[in-house]
């Protein structure tokens, strides 16, 4: 798509809206017809820009590993982990009954 734009009619909007089953006024085709021509001549614009010596990137900067390494280290104890619990039962948290169930 370099070069120059495409600029697209207001008969292929009403085309593309029929299609699309979209029952557009004639103000509404006179609208898109200006907006969509914008976007492909914006379109156009980028094309021109991109260079064939730039790599395709997800993301502007280069990222390294951005995440801190995994360490192992030691987690609560059961006893820390239930110290603030309302209710312990069983070396677990104590909860209300819930759905109806029976245990």
């Amino acid at each position: 798509m370099a070069g120059e734009p495409k600029s697209i009619s207001r008969d292929e909007v009403a085309h593309l809206a029929r299609l699309s089953r979209l029952d557009l006024t004639a103000d509404e085709l006179d609208v898109y017809a200006a907006q969509l021509d914008s976007i492909l001549t914006h379109v156009a614009q980028v094309t021109e820009v991109a260079a064939d010596d730039v790599p395709p990137t997800a993301h502007p900067a280069e990222l390294a590993n951005v995440l801190r390494p995994d360490v192992v280290v030691p987690g609560l104890t059961t006893e820390e982990a239930l110290s603030g619990a309302p209710a312990v039962e069983q070396d677990r948290f104590a909860v209300p009954q819930i759905l109806g169930e029976e245990q």
